[in-house]
């Protein structure tokens, strides 16, 4: 329901909204109903049963919405002043990628960027997790020679994330800075230390 309640505040036009009577049960859900109805999007009502099988989750909350995926690039954020951008590097559970896009969203990253091997930044998963952050952030898919490309045209510098880095708030940030997080098992692969200008760790409990 938030994801949906995100996309009618974001610049994104919904196509489609499914609803099943599960929604109406609630205020909350009867809220977003009138509000998708307000905002002129073709709704169309099915039964739960019908809605159960669209959807991916063992217990639905009664909408589903259709619309296009924004074509976002990094001539996008080009001229942004302090530049934060955000490069997973094969990362691939959907659920730390949504809470990543989330987290660069909350903190005002300019954009997220998935390199080959990350999950689908758009799997229903990934959209579930951010809460409605994908409509609101920019999040695009690059290559390595893409973003070589971009860095030399910025002037971006490369922090790499790993657990035996310098501990962040040793060195102030760039002006520009491009944080790369790597795989959940092999962490970030050769192609991102061989471009790391600065390889920094977060600080947190040993047992962690």
């Amino acid at each position: 329901m938030r994801a949906v309640e995100e996309l009618l505040r974001s610049p994104i036009a919904p196509t489609g909204v499914i609803v099943a009577p599960q929604l109406l049960e609630a205020p909350r859900g009867a809220a977003l109903r009138d509000a998708i109805l307000r905002a002129g999007v073709p709704v169309e009502e099915v039964a739960a049963r019908d809605f159960h099988t669209a959807a991916e989750t063992e217990s639905p909350q009664g909408v589903l919405a259709i619309a296009p995926v924004p074509a976002h690039t990094l001539d996008d954020i080009a001229a942004a002043d302090g530049l934060r951008v955000v490069v997973l590097d094969a990362v691939q559970d959907p659920g730390n990628v949504g809470t990543i896009l989330r987290t660069a969203a909350a903190l005002g990253a300019g954009a997220t960027v998935a390199l080959p091997g990350t999950v689908d930044l758009w799997n229903a998963k990934v959209v579930r997790s951010a809460m409605g952050a994908l409509f609101h952030h920019r999040c695009l898919n690059a290559t390595w020679d893409e973003l070589d490309a971009f860095q030399r045209r910025v002037g971006l510098s490369w922090w790499v994330a790993d657990a035996g880095g310098t501990p962040l708030g040793r060195t102030p940030p760039p002006a520009r800075l491009g944080l790369v997080v790597g795989n959940e098992g092999a962490g970030v692969s050769a192609q991102a230390r061989e471009r790391a200008d600065h390889i920094v760790a977060l600080p947190i409990a040993s047992a962690v």
